[in-house]
């Protein structure tokens, strides 16, 4: 049996809440799912902006916690001081690396890893309900010297 749309499931959220999808939210929906995958708050909102100009950035961040709630997205820090949205709704796993020379962020999934973590969790006895793996470093084109710009606030790790 196929799962329910993005749609069906914040409407039913809503209707659990007694609060409307209303056009605002539609908006930011519809932008959200547009966006690449980790978006901003800013980024959001510059985008539904050009749709919808009466839009503020506090009805952005009320429905992207909506969106949290009822299982659709998650937020994500990868340490840029930035929170970003990423749709988990319907989505494979996957894991990150993220560059902290330019920021970008490349996902990837490997299953070699996902049974490495069920064997760890199996060895102690821990029941695992959800997890994330983000490796911090240098992408091809930074590693060659091609990017020149910072993520802002990377900063390496203390050597010990």
């Amino acid at each position: 049996m196929p799962r329910p749309s993005v749609e069906g499931v914040l409407q039913k959220h809503m209707t659990r809440q007694h609060m409307k999808v209303t056009r605002e939210r539609r908006a930011v929906l519809k932008a959200f799912l547009e966006a690449d995958r980790h978006v901003t708050v800013e980024e959001l909102h510059d985008q539904v902006k050009r749709v919808n100009r009466s839009v503020g950035l506090a009805t952005i961040y009320r429905t992207l916690n909506l969106f949290c709630q009822c299982g659709l997205v998650e937020q994500r820090q990868f340490g840029d001081g930035h929170t970003r949205y990423e749709l988990v709704y319907n989505v494979k796993h996957h894991d990150h690396l993220i560059c902290t020379g330019c920021g970008k962020i490349i996902e990837f999934e490997n299953q070699n890893i996902e049974t490495l973590q069920d064997a760890v969790a199996k060895k102690n006895r821990f029941r695992v309900f959800h997890h994330k793996l983000e490796m911090y470093g240098h992408c091809s084109e930074c590693e060659a010297g091609k990017t020149h710009r910072k993520a802002p606030s990377a900063r390496p790790r203390r050597s010990r």
